[in-house]
């Protein structure tokens, strides 16, 4: 058995969790785990708490040796830790109701990732994803970071940027689409090799390789007619079948947005005007689930967790730290540093695309070239990422406005100037940087 492991998980109290530790226990054969501390904020103690003692049921009920430990202590929790999972949401839910209902005041696509409701989310997250690097670098220097905290490949190229740290950034729609796949070939997803590319949440799969065989035109066709690789916080509008057998490629299901941006805000602004976006909806699954998490009797991952979406996080999550651990040779869909794998794009910024993940980390598979329409989006998005994380780290009010205007969701600069003056009143507490003149 390999050494033996300490895993902190910042955002302890987050209700994935149960998800995670169900996947950890899943890989008891393969992970020999001494410690699993759970790290939250004062704010999140009773969230904290509850998840605490369902993870302890959970272990005890699983008959497993591991110590569950609690802190609100970042550093002390950080100390010593071979991987760091983060998985926390700076401002909880209620922040993300105001990052989706402030661009659909002005007419814009409000989501949680991408366009202008990601870019807030972003600008509240980019200085805290920073701080807990700069406690790994203090206290566990050796330590792999895994984000799953969104957008995370914005966060990720953060992290590459400005910090020493080892990082390797996580999503669960590549694997959703991989299931997908699955599906409709009825196997395993052992069976077939799947290849993606591109960003996060703007990933393309590339190829499809089963019995030696690319069969990504055969899958493509079955694929614009299922629903099978659609999360539940996207709405399930047809895609125009033309555009995407042209493209030959798997779009993901964010690349809705920018294909089919009026039919998807036009069912926003429908539930918006109703008092309702899809952050409403979480927080009431949030509430039931903690409920439910309270119940002294529960000592496992309940099936009400599925609601909440990120199906399959905690298998990509415990997957990625086992290859890296047992030295696995898998091929995985992660977000790392370009270094050339996306030779149109700036080698120091974040990609997402299939890599070889083995004890030294993740290693990108070569990719063929893109065509013009796929690569002008990707630049462009790439564009507004990396201008985001300079307005997030400076307080760059400039940047912060060109960045937004450079994405192609928000409609116009006035718009841009708009949306993100309400942004900056409404995050005050946590863009103190864009108040630094005051």
């Amino acid at each position: 058995m390999n050494k033996e492991l300490k895993i902190s998980i910042i955002g302890g109290g987050s209700s994935y969790t149960p998800e995670i530790i169900d996947g950890f226990i899943k890989k008891k054969d393969e992970l020999n785990i001494k410690e699993i501390c759970l790290i939250d904020i004062e704010e999140g103690q009773e969230k904290l708490n509850i998840i605490y003692n369902l993870t302890k049921r959970m272990i005890d009920k699983n008959n497993l040796n591991w110590n569950i430990s609690k802190t609100i202590d970042r550093i002390k929790g950080l100390e010593n830790s071979d991987f760091v999972v983060t998985q926390f949401r700076v401002g909880q839910i209620d922040a993300r109701i105001k990052d989706e209902s402030i661009p659909l005041k002005y007419g814009c696509i409000g989501q949680e990732t991408t366009g202008a409701g990601g870019f807030a989310k972003a600008l509240r997250t980019v200085p805290v994803i920073l701080d807990i690097c700069k406690d790994i670098e203090k206290v566990a220097k050796n330590a792999w970071l895994i984000n799953f905290t969104n957008p995370s490949g914005i966060l990720t190229e953060a992290v590459l940027k400005y910090t020493n740290v080892k990082v390797i950034g996580l999503c669960n729609v590549p694997v959703n689409m991989q299931m997908g796949i699955a599906k409709i070939l009825n196997c395993d997803t052992n069976d077939f090799i799947f290849q993606a590319t591109g960003l996060n949440h703007l990933l393309y799969g590339k190829h499809i390789i089963k019995d030696n065989k690319d069969i990504i035109t055969e899958v493509l066709q079955k694929y614009i007619q299922s629903d099978e690789f659609n999360p539940k916080n996207i709405d399930s509008i047809p895609w125009i079948d033309e555009q995407i057998l042209d493209l030959n490629m798997l779009p993901c299901p964010y690349h809705k947005y920018f294909y089919l941006t009026s039919d998807m805000l036009n069912a926003e602004l429908k539930e918006f005007k109703e008092g309702r976006t899809r952050g409403t909806v979480v927080k009431q699954v949030e509430k039931e689930l903690f409920e439910k998490y309270k119940n002294p009797d529960l000592n496992e991952k309940p099936k009400e967790l599925e609601k909440r979406g990120g199906a399959y996080y905690s298998d990509t999550a415990c997957e990625l730290i086992s290859s890296i651990v047992n030295d696995k040779n898998k091929l995985m869909i992660v977000d790392v540093q370009n270094n050339g794998t996306l030779n149109f794009l700036p080698n120091n910024v974040s990609i997402e695309t299939t890599c070889l993940i083995n004890k030294n980390g993740a290693f990108p598979l070569s990719v063929d070239d893109f065509d013009n329409s796929s690569k002008s989006l990707i630049s462009t998005i790439k564009a507004y990422e990396s201008l985001t994380i300079e307005a997030a780290i400076n307080g760059d009010y400039t940047k912060a406005l060109q960045a937004l205007t450079t994405h192609p969701l928000v409609t116009s600069g006035k718009i841009a100037k708009n949306i993100l003056d309400d942004i900056i009143l409404e995050n005050k507490k946590y863009l103190s940087n864009f108040y630094k003149g005051e």
